[in-house]
């Protein structure tokens, strides 16, 4: 049982992760803060949080676990911004879809204060964003990928662990470089390809005409593309590297099919098409990782 959450950024991640605890009877009190008043005002309303803050420094007084849940590139002046109370023994914990720049960061700005912080992605998420779409069961049957440092603290750690096991998530750890090279491949470059493949739709001259025949393939295929907009752009950049290492092989990919369709080769373009088939056919949502790289 925590005694307070500080909550810093409440969106749907965030607002998530406080119903979640309150639901499972893990916290007394939420403490909220976001740049926006009307959105920790409405955050209060609807009982995500129990208290709003004027700053992040006074969402993390008092309490003995903090989220940060605010996009990737906020995340060094979030840590500049409440650093003076990061003390030993309090768990904070971070949501960003990519690790790398978040540990930077906070190498930079916590300094010594770095092992109280433990690095996590929860691979929970909708492409509805905000406070009002926050929701207890979220993260219930999900992933959260814990990326800690050598210098973290083995306590907080297992703090950590414990508490997204709670709120329903299979705990795994990961270094930050295998995280970011991982979900480059599963997450950021399937969005990258959604939301090219919409604009390319959108700038031909019929695409609406061709966009208002698609049926259920079309929906599922592209519904990572209405994602928010600030959020990926963050993403994207932040983990360009990685996300660029896999748009060539999947280019790669795709000009092996080009080839098959212009030479006419029925028989080896069949053997791509049953090599995916069976890939996709032998995968399942929320299997348990056959390995977990440290």
């Amino acid at each position: 049982m925590f005694n307070q959450l500080g909550l810093i950024g409440c969106g749907l991640m965030g607002g998530s992760f406080a119903l979640a605890l309150k639901k499972a009877g893990l916290v007394k009190r939420v403490v909220g803060y976001s740049k926006s008043p009307s959105t920790v005002e409405k955050a209060r309303r609807l009982g995500v949080i129990d208290v709003a803050a004027e700053s992040a420094l006074l969402a993390v007084s008092g309490s003995d676990i903090v989220l940060i849940a605010v996009p990737v590139a906020a995340s060094e002046g979030t840590f500049k911004a409440i650093r003076h109370l990061v003390d030993p023994g309090v768990l904070f914990m971070d949501v960003g879809s990519t690790k790398r720049d978040v540990v930077d960061a906070a190498r930079r700005v916590l300094k010594e204060r770095l092992p109280s912080f433990v690095p996590a992605h929860p691979i929970a998420g909708r492409e509805v964003a905000g406070i009002e779409h926050a929701d207890a069961a979220l993260y219930q049957g999900r992933k959260t990928i814990l990326t800690p440092l050598p210098q973290t603290n083995p306590a907080l750690i297992q703090k950590a662990t414990d508490v997204w096991a709670a709120v329903g998530c299979q705990v795994l750890k990961m270094t930050p470089e295998n995280h970011d090279a991982a979900f480059a491949a599963v997450s950021h470059l399937p969005h990258l390809l959604a939301f090219a493949y919409m604009n390319a739709m959108a700038e031909q001259p019929l695409g609406q005409e061709y966009l208002s025949l698609a049926g259920p393939g079309f929906r599922d295929f592209t519904r990572i593309a209405a994602s928010d907009p600030t959020i990926w752009r963050d993403i994207l950049l932040s983990n360009r590297e990685e996300v660029l290492k896999q748009s060539e092989a999947f280019r790669h990919a795709l000009e092996q099919m080009e080839r098959q369709m212009r030479d006419w080769n029925g028989p080896t373009l069949q053997e791509q098409i049953q090599s995916a088939s069976d890939a996709r056919s032998q995968w399942q949502l929320g299997a348990k990782s056959p390995t977990t790289r440290v």
